[in-house]
């Protein structure tokens, strides 16, 4: 099915399917005014409008009914909305024991603390789960000073949460400077420059612990020269420097590998994970560790602590998304996925942009279209959403737009989106390229049929 803008009125509140009551545009408009964020309202209605109330697969409804297939949600659906197996182990805990008292043993942590360290790089065999990413990167930074690690080096438009701790690490001062001082004695280098951050490093033997993505994905999907991980790793192995990968977006499959770091045998310090660990359902994330780093935390279970880490419907959903990755074999389906979208998706922007396009980029299922000036990765992204198709911006590159489709796309849902890409590009191309565009390659042309997805409702 082809989505178009609706052009009727929004009309009063009315139920969904399963009788809850969902507010009308107008409606939900207002409450986000008055309740919730302005600024959000208007971002709301900048990209159509729409309500979103149910999803499944790769799938996304609104309330008016119209289906957008999901290629955007940062990195989260991994396995599409609703994944069965997820859902199956979601849905028994929910009904026997959500949350815990803490004071007793809980057996959901510890198999999902089992099952995630048994695909996790050698060595890293304690965790501790969180509820968000910059959770996750607040905990490593405790961590890292329990070891004497204070001085802290991240890269430039790197993205690592924004909390004040996380954001201390963030590389971009446009999150930054509202919160100023951030966290002391904080460098920011060059991503992808082993040299420099071997420099920043000599001059802090044993105090340094670094930060740094496999891919930099809010930067506009980065890659960096090959063996830059392993010559980070080799550099904070010669200067003393913990090493913490920060894998929230790029691990568990996302770029074709089970983590980011396994393309060059990389072993940090302390993984951080996130994004996918949540199988779409249930909010998780996780911190991932030696035993020698995590040795204080061992030695005083109260030293950093939350009343929902480990909570156990989170614990059921990681657990349900490990098995899921397993099952779908979703890390091979994610590079041979990859193989086949990026030159497709390349070939398709280029025809229509021409030099207006920088470059299309990316490993696995994260994928970037770079553009040569400001406006395109922004309208591009609209134009997309008006023929049925979810993308993203990127939080630090206002010249890219972002794909991260899950790992369960069909023959019929890739036509789709090749077809409405095509459809998207042409009706947005001619206000930056109309004379560097080639002329228009022929796409194959299909529509999704209502079995086109494994877990399509």
């Amino acid at each position: 099915m082809t989505t178009t803008p609706l052009t009727h009125s929004p009309g009063p509140a009315a139920p969904d399917a399963s009788g809850r009551r969902v507010p009308g545009r107008e409606e939900l408009g207002r409450l986000y005014r008055e309740h919730m964020n302005r600024g959000r309202a208007t971002l709301g209605e900048m990209f159509g409008g729409h309500v979103e109330v149910s999803s499944q697969g790769a799938w996304v409804t609104t309330a008016e009914g119209e289906r957008f297939l999901n290629c955007g949600g940062y990195g989260v659906f991994l396995m599409g909305a609703r994944h069965p197996t997820v859902v199956r182990h979601v849905s028994e805990q929910l009904h026997s024991h959500p949350i815990s008292t803490r004071l007793f043993l809980e057996p959901q942590a510890a198999l999902a603390a089992e099952a995630l360290t048994a695909v996790t790089p050698a060595g890293l065999s304690r965790v501790h789960f969180a509820g968000s990413g910059a959770e996750a990167t607040e905990t490593a930074l405790k961590l890292a000073r329990t070891k004497g690690r204070r001085r802290l080096v991240a890269t430039v438009n790197g993205y690592h949460g924004k909390t004040v701790g996380a954001l201390s690490l963030t590389g971009n001062d446009v999150f930054r400077t509202p919160f100023e001082p951030l966290l002391q004695d904080t460098a920011h280098v060059p991503f992808g420059d082993a040299r420099a951050l071997e420099d920043v490093l000599a001059t802090m033997p044993g105090e340094a612990c670094v930060f740094v993505e496999p891919v930099q994905g809010e930067a506009g999907v980065v890659l960096p020269p090959d063996g830059y991980l392993r010559a980070v790793r080799e550099a904070c192995d010669r200067h003393g420097a913990l090493l913490v990968l920060d894998e929230i977006q790029t691990g568990l499959g996302r770029l074709g590998t089970w983590w980011g770091a396994d393309r060059e045998g990389v072993s940090p310090d302390i993984l951080l994970v996130g994004k996918g660990l949540s199988g779409g359902v249930v909010p998780v994330s996780a911190v991932v560790a030696t035993r020698e780093v995590f040795s204080v935390f061992d030695r005083d279970p109260y030293l950093h602590t939350s009343t929902f880490s480990g909570a156990p419907l989170a614990m059921a959903a990681a657990r349900g998304a490990l098995a899921a990755i397993q099952e779908d074999d979703l890390v091979e389906r994610s590079r041979a996925l990859g193989e086949e979208m990026l030159p497709q998706l390349r070939r398709i922007a280029l025809s229509h942009y021409g030099d207006a396009v920088r470059e299309v980029r990316g490993r696995g299922l994260l994928m970037g279209i770079e553009f040569a000036e400001p406006g395109p990765a922004g309208d591009l992204l609209i134009e997309l959403i008006a023929h049925g198709i979810i993308a993203n911006h990127s939080l630090n590159s206002h010249l890219v737009l972002r794909l991260t489709p899950p790992a369960i796309l069909e023959r019929g849902e890739l036509d789709h989106l090749y077809e409405a890409f095509d459809r998207a590009c042409r009706a947005q191309a001619r206000r930056y390229a109309p004379a560097s565009a080639v002329p228009d390659a022929p796409t194959r042309s299909a529509e999704p049929s209502a079995g086109s997805s494994r877990h399509h409702a």
